[in-house]
């Protein structure tokens, strides 16, 4: 069959069990979506069953199904790490040799005097926290000095707080983009974030204007192939973001996870060709950090409710593929990301006699597949299931 079109939809975060090398992260034991159906009342996802979700995990209220309608199969990442940045660009066929530089001790004090230097102002913080307290913590003097709050976490990033009355979101930006200039070479995180917040001490309230600005990705991955030969690159959400706006054609902010799929069934009714990726982030962002299980079934659940229609908005020639970049289990101590397999799915009308794909040695095999269904080339990682794929 030729295909005209794939469509990723990434649900951020959404592991499905410890991978081997868990232990090195401290994240054994952890399971995000089974912990989730294990903490929550009347767990129930028809349309991810439907489509073979329990035939990869198989516990109570997504048994394994006789004849899913869709492909299935679990992957695991060969890059080091457990962030945003890295499992999608492994997801696109970039698979690291090194991770990227984390900070648990905070950044070192001459990064930090030569930034404070390039954007002439002090700066408070500099330590890793939570983004919710340390708005809470530092806020007020922040008001009062008019110093930009950089704080870090688990994951390689340098984030950057500030109030919108204080330093509006543009200067912020601005703000950022001298600190994505300055992280290269040996502190070259994997994102520096922009965190503006609003509200009066001490109830401060993060809002929708975050902004991140990630490394570029090596050159020959899944969206450069693509957009080389002419086709659409589409990217919804943080795609962008994370890759640093390269090898996309057109891109499209989103403010929810609701907004992020509006989006994409409405792009799913235009004349495009090639991929549309979307990141649903909500799921990661609102309730993997934030220890909230309920939270996050419920965005599953209204997930699995905007199925059909996403469904029924594809041509005969459009595969959908549904997967994950790395773990955000709720349940698990603290609330940092986990060291996880995650699932893929893969849909479309006319598949014949759909079963599983097997457990994948890299989340690259997505993208050489992905490369393989357009015939665009190959990317450097990464093995295609292509041929596993059988069509009416």
């Amino acid at each position: 069959m030729q295909v005209n079109r794939v469509i990723v939809l990434v649900l951020d975060s959404l592991g499905i069990g410890a991978l081997p090398d868990a232990s090195k992260y401290g994240d054994e034991g952890s399971n995000t979506l089974k912990h989730i159906a294990d903490n929550v009342s009347g767990f129930y996802l028809p349309n991810l069953h439907n489509l073979g979700l329990g035939n990869i995990v198989n516990f109570k209220g997504l048994e394994a199904l006789e004849d899913p309608l869709g492909y299935y199969g679990k992957m695991m990442e060969q890059s080091p790490g457990k962030d945003t940045t890295t499992g999608h660009w492994e997801l696109a066929g970039n698979v690291l040799d090194r991770p990227f530089p984390v900070y648990p001790e905070g950044f070192p004090s001459e990064l930090i005097e030569q930034f404070e230097n390039q954007i002439g102002k002090k700066t408070l913080g500099n330590y890793p926290a939570s983004g919710t307290a340390i708005i809470k913590e530092l806020g007020k003097e922040h008001e009062d000095t008019g110093y930009p709050i950089v704080y870090t976490s688990a994951d390689s990033v340098f984030q950057i707080a500030a109030h919108e009355e204080i330093i509006p979101p543009q200067k912020l930006y601005d703000i950022c983009e001298i600190a994505r200039e300055l992280l290269t070479g040996e502190h070259g995180v994997g994102r520096v974030i922009a965190r503006p917040f609003v509200g009066k001490f001490p109830d401060y309230t993060r809002t929708e204007n975050r902004r991140d600005f990630s490394l570029a990705p090596p050159e020959g991955n899944m969206l450069d192939l693509i957009k080389e030969q002419g086709y659409d690159v589409v990217g919804i959400g943080k795609v962008k973001d994370i890759y640093a706006n390269k090898g996309l054609t057109e891109t499209y902010p989103t403010k929810s996870n609701a907004d992020g799929i509006d989006k994409t069934t409405e792009l799913l009714n235009e004349n495009n060709q090639g991929l549309i990726m979307t990141n649903l982030v909500d799921f990661d962002m609102l309730y993997g950090h934030r220890n909230d299980p309920e939270g996050y079934y419920k965005a599953l659940f209204e997930f699995d409710n905007s199925l059909p229609n996403i469904l029924a908005s594809l041509n005969d020639d459009d595969i959908l593929i549904i997967t994950a970049d790395h773990g955000c289990d709720p349940l698990h101590p603290g609330t940092d990301h986990t060291r996880e397999y995650v699932p893929i799915l893969i849909y479309n009308h006319k598949l014949e006699n759909p079963t599983s794909i097997g457990t994948r040695s890299s989340f690259a095999d997505m993208g050489q597949t992905i490369t393989d269904l357009l015939n665009v080339g190959a990317t450097a990682h990464g093995s295609s299931f292509k041929d596993q794929l059988n069509f009416r």
